[in-house]
């Protein structure tokens, strides 16, 4: 809405001015559309070389200042990370050529006509999405290349993505600065986007730095090698008042696996016991009020660490009940990964040792 309101209100009447208002709102709502598949086509571009290079790419996420193609693992050479990190700028490219291209096939005037209009946008703006991806600075596709380049070079994926992450800050830092002056030169709009977007980059700079980390410090372990092993559990045929008293007071957690004759039938929390009237509190059992077993509230013991992380990730959780046919045998939490990722921390020794 906020891209269609700019191009409909500004953008499009300073290109060709001088046709029916209402057309401009049309076109906008052409070329909103049309940016959103270009958008989509670019992380496609990554997410396909990526397939290629056995990379899982379980999902892409578009956003208002872009999209990002959500990798399970980092790149297994630097020749696959240059490689993906291309492929997004290329297929920019691609699009902003042909989108030119159909302006003299299609006898549309850039300057005259609305189907000329939405097409020039479109050509240009795909040409400034690939440029602008190619800066060097890291999370950008340009940084990434960047990282490759030097993940060659040095054989030292953890320095290279501490290099690429500075320069993706120090760019971060240049767009605020420029934003500020933008705006106290009277470009209020331009400044505040290039504000938020450099603030993006640089939040997202680091927080794949230490992301990169993370994969070197805990990529070899096991929810085995991290998991609660001796899990407080509830039974559903236990009241709510019951679990309130004597497990939530008692343990301090907000979430108890609830088992029913040694296997795993679902689980309760504070919330849901909340949600409840207190005057049934002790006289409804935990069996009505437990969230049933699903397969992704859980995982097997020998899956691994960063795996069942991405999996808590994606599913909102900050605990994973560890199941081995259908049994109990643990509980992996975040603060178990992070107690985990602290001892590893203080483990390494040498150049590798970084601090998140």
């Amino acid at each position: 809405m906020l891209i269609g309101w700019t191009l409909g209100a500004t953008v499009f009447p300073a290109m060709v001015p001088g046709i029916d208002p209402a057309a401009y709102w049309w076109m906008a709502a052409a070329a909103t559309v049309g940016l959103l598949l270009s958008i989509v086509a670019h992380e496609t571009a990554h997410a396909l070389v990526a397939r290629h290079f056995g990379i899982p790419i379980r999902s892409i996420t578009l956003f208002i200042f872009g999209g990002v193609a959500e990798m399970e693992g980092e790149p297994p050479t630097p020749r696959s990370e240059l490689l993906m990190a291309a492929a997004g700028p290329a297929a920019s490219l691609l699009l902003g050529f042909l989108f030119f291209l159909l302006l003299p096939l299609l006898g549309a005037d850039p300057g005259l006509t609305a189907a000329g209009g939405v097409l020039s946008y479109l050509g240009f703006i795909n040409c400034v999405l690939a440029v602008f991806n190619l800066v060097p600075a890291f999370p950008l596709d340009g940084g990434r290349m960047l990282r490759a380049v030097l993940w060659m070079w040095r054989g030292d994926l953890t320095w290279a993505t501490r290099i690429a992450a500075g320069a993706g800050n120090i760019f971060g830092i240049f767009l605020v600065v420029l934003g500020v002056i933008s705006v106290l030169s009277g470009d209020l709009v331009g400044g505040m986007w290039r504000v938020l977007i450099g603030m993006f980059v640089r939040d997202a700079a680091a927080s794949s730095y230490q992301q990169t980390l993370a994969h070197q410090l805990l990529g070899d372990l096991s929810v085995l090698q991290v998991m609660q092993t001796a899990p407080i559990v509830v039974s559903p045929e236990l009241t709510v008042g019951a679990f309130i008293d004597d497990y939530v007071y008692l343990y301090h957690h907000r979430w108890f696996p609830v088992v029913w004759r040694g296997r795993v039938v679902g689980a309760v929390d504070t919330q849901r016991a909340a949600g409840l009237d207190r005057a049934a509190w002790h006289s409804t059992p935990v069996s009505e009020i437990m969230l049933p077993f699903a397969p992704e509230h859980a995982v097997a013991p020998e899956t691994n660490l960063l795996a069942a992380l991405g999996q808590m990730r994606r599913g909102g959780l900050a605990r994973l009940m560890v199941v081995r046919g259908g049994r109990l045998v643990g509980i992996l939490s975040a603060r178990d990964v992070l107690a985990a990722l602290a001892v590893r921390r203080e483990m390494l020794t040498g150049e590798g040792a970084e601090t998140l």
